[in-house]
């Protein structure tokens, strides 16, 4: 019986996604308002991820990734950066950007709710630093939802890894199989959890899972969702 139920937080119940591309058409129509921003959005998206990736293999630390996406971005441009300073300053100023853009998905807070009413316990694991994912977390009011929240940042390892997995664990008390995770990355978030021991859940939002995405969630032990609503129903 699932006793716990653990959450990702980036494009799982905060709309990263959207905030990401809100907060760089607006960098980009103030910085450069010559450019059509919308066309160069999935280009800051493809830099997101590889970048990102860089940051959770430990080739790059968590400001190296920032700096790389932003010399990568404006490279485009013609725009070069000289130091790390001016690539950190650019990043900073298209921060404020995407934190004016920062919301829940509709589904979220009746999801925790409902999930508090039938007396599971509630935790979270978000690949980040404490100092970038605490202030969504308190900005969005979703803080007092959750009775851990452990950041790879702080814990020193970040998702997939079993350890980050086990360690959340033990701070509720429970085996694994009494744990549900909850994300939107199939391999990072379900499949990961999932080794672990625990169930792993894909919030597969867009439902845009090929044949062999969904074979391997079947194969992981993983379950598939669509939205939040179906979760509580699923545990059940």
């Amino acid at each position: 019986m699932i006793q716990v139920v653990l959450f990702d937080l980036d494009d799982t119940l905060f709309h990263h996604r959207q905030a990401v591309r809100d907060g760089i058409a607006a960098h980009v129509s103030s910085t450069l308002p010559d450019v059509d921003a919308g066309a160069h959005l999935d280009r800051w998206d493809a830099l997101e991820e590889q970048h990102y990736h860089r940051y959770l293999t430990g080739e790059l630390d968590y400001l190296g990734q920032r700096r790389a996406r932003a010399r990568d971005f404006m490279a485009g441009f013609g725009v070069t950066f000289e130091t790390d300073a001016e690539a950190e300053e650019w990043f900073e100023v298209y921060l404020l950007e995407y934190v004016r853009a920062w919301a829940l998905f509709d589904d979220a807070l009746p999801c925790l709710a409902a999930l508090g009413a039938a007396g599971i316990r509630i935790g979270m694991i978000t690949n980040g630093i404490p100092s970038f994912q605490w202030p969504k977390l308190n900005t969005l009011e979703l803080a007092a939802h959750f009775e851990h929240v452990v950041t790879s940042g702080e814990f020193g390892v970040a998702k997939p890894d079993a350890s980050i997995f086990l360690h959340t664990c033990g701070l509720f008390g429970v085996d694994p199989a009494e744990a549900a995770y909850i994300g939107d990355r199939l391999h990072t978030d379900a499949i990961g959890a999932s080794a672990a021991g625990l169930l792993g859940v894909w919030l597969d939002r867009d439902a845009t899972a090929t044949a062999d995405e969904l074979a391997q969630a079947r194969e992981s032990g993983a379950l598939v969702i669509a939205s939040l609503d179906e979760l509580t129903a699923l545990l059940a």
